[in-house]
């Protein structure tokens, strides 16, 4: 069933973009440009490509600090890495190597760390799509583990925008393509100097009836960059783009071309620091040296388990005391906590559809009483999507000072959200601009109603976050955490544990249970065996 707002703002964005395109200066026929594009780069020579080399990868909203204009963190090289693209059976595989143990085996580049999920424990990963399903592998053997509905949507849009993949799109049903041309000031990359102008032709489609997607089209004839917006639960319509030299394209025979080294952003390239306070921007690229073309294997079967997969929000409610809940029942966790006349809840994760059903819960737990505080531990995207939720039934976000300009600036903000609008989008609060929004720690801050204390404190230092905040509970004499220590472990004690030891005992404060964002919560005692055996 289509969704009535969803559709209207689809509708009404194709519409602008119609209008747009036709106002635009210098607007041109596009469909010289695109056979002029087609055939310097062979597009109807080619069927399907397999490359291989080596590349990295970002993790996309895993910043160190908020307000610090840096590229994505890099965590591990892809070493062999090889992906098909098959456009005609709408197939696309990726194989590669990165060392495991650190990274989420359902982690792929570029798309959002989704922190709690079970660790890679192989070398070897692969990522498929066929068609509107995608899946994962941890190892040549392991079971298929289905992705996302919004993972799989991504990895469709990573397959057309590509030099070869959009001119094909172009071809297609609905693309609808539109062209004009502008003069473009590109920097040769020392310190940001600059090129001569150049004259390119932008070249727009719509892909799925969804997404407008822009060709740079250079006077070569070969495109150099493909840019779109996806949806993404923190930042809304997030810029998308991959970029091309004309020099690193490859004569393959037969015409065609092939570029052999790109890269890929995940927000924008803000040099300046005056679109987005967001740190960060590269989120894949490699070195792809090796090229075959037109020799691919066929479309692997989906899998049975596959097809019947589910991803409606479950939520799993144990209480830990008298009016204290966690809200598990996925890779986050949230915590629940009444007060006398308020509830404060402790983390929003992953995105709007888990904070919902997380609040519906705690409104049939403890009815008639606001959720007034929404305590955030970091900035880390995966612990942030359901911000906007919370502001919306007009909770305060309580978070430390060193997030505020990124919650303002990029979170939470009127800015329109075309593909993916959530209930922040659709109906604003005016709380935005005129009410009370924030409450920002420095070291320490508390709730209290007379009979319940809630102490929220700073932990540092901490090279996993900056901003960092854990809450606790005196009376149960509970700590809720997030990244400090994510039981069961694996491996040696690591910084982000001795730090959280050491801010426990600088504060002096008698702990029996860890509450975590990840994992069950665990008694205080067993982590400090794990602890003392890493002495």
């Amino acid at each position: 069933m289509s969704h009535p707002i969803r559709v209207f703002l689809v509708l009404n964005a194709s519409l602008a973009a119609l209008t747009w395109a036709q106002r635009a200066p210098g607007f041109v026929d596009p469909q010289p440009v695109l056979r002029a594009a087609e055939r310097a780069i062979g597009t109807p020579n080619l069927r399907c490509v397999t490359f291989s080399g080596t590349g990295y990868a970002g993790a996309v909203g895993q910043q160190r600090e908020a307000g610090i204009n840096i590229d994505w963190p890099r965590i591990d090289p892809l070493s062999n890495y090889t992906r098909t693209m098959n456009w005609d059976a709408k197939y696309m595989v990726e194989e590669f190597d990165r060392p495991p143990g650190k990274n989420p085996a359902s982690w792929k580049y570029g798309s959002g760390w989704k922190g709690g999920t079970p660790l890679q424990t192989n070398s070897r990963q692969k990522f498929v799509l066929n068609g509107n399903y995608a899946w994962h592998l941890d190892g040549p053997n392991g079971p298929a583990v289905a992705s996302p509905p919004d993972d799989a949507e991504r990895w469709q849009v990573d397959m057309w925008i590509n030099p070869h993949g959009f001119l094909k799109a172009a071809r297609m049903p609905g693309a609808n393509p539109k062209a004009f041309w502008r003069w473009e000031l590109g920097e040769d990359g020392r310190d940001g100097a600059t090129t001569v102008p150049e004259k390119v032709t932008i070249v727009s489609i719509t892909m799925f009836g969804k997404y407008k997607v822009d060709a740079t089209i250079n006077k070569e004839n070969m495109v150099q960059r493909i840019h779109t917006y996806v949806a993404d639960p923190v930042l809304g319509d997030m810029n998308y783009e991959h970029e091309f030299a004309n020099e690193l394209y490859t004569d393959l025979g037969n015409g065609i071309k092939f570029p052999t080294k790109w890269h890929h952003h995940a927000g924008w390239d803000d040099n300046y620091g005056t679109l987005t306070i967001t740190a960060g921007h590269n989120a894949f690229g490699g070195d792809f040296k090796t090229v075959q073309v037109n020799a691919c294997p066929g479309p692997e079967a989906i899998p049975l388990s596959i097809r019947q997969a589910t991803f409606a929000p479950r939520v799993e409610v144990q209480k830990l005391g008298d009016g204290v809940y966690l809200m598990g029942g996925a890779s986050h966790n949230s915590v629940a906590v009444e007060f006398k006349n308020y509830i404060a809840v402790v983390e929003a994760p992953l995105d709007e559809k888990r904070s919902l059903a997380v609040i519906e819960e705690i409104v049939k737990l403890i009815p008639n009483k606001p959720i007034r505080f929404l305590v955030n531990t970091h900035q880390h995207f995966d612990h942030i999507g359901g911000l906007r939720a919370y502001a919306h039934i007009g909770a305060t976000t309580i978070t430390h000072q060193k997030n505020y300009t990124l919650y303002q600036h990029d979170v939470l903000n009127y800015t329109p959200r075309m593909l993916d609008p959530d209930l922040f989008a659709i109906s604003p609060p005016t709380e935005l601009t005129e009410g009370y929004m924030y409450e920002t720690v420095r070291e320490n801050y508390q709730l209290t109603d007379g009979t319940r204390e809630m102490h929220i404190s700073y932990v540092q230092p901490l090279a996993h976050a900056e901003g960092m905040l854990m809450a606790y509970l005196p009376k149960e004499k509970i700590v809720i955490e997030a990244d400090l220590f994510d039981p069961p472990t694996q491996g040696a004690v690591t910084p982000a544990n001795r730090s959280f030891y050491n801010h426990v005992q600088r504060l002096g404060i008698d702990v029996q249970t860890i509450v975590p964002i990840h994992g069950k919560p665990t008694p205080w005692s067993d982590f400090l065996k794990i602890v003392n055996a890493g002495k």
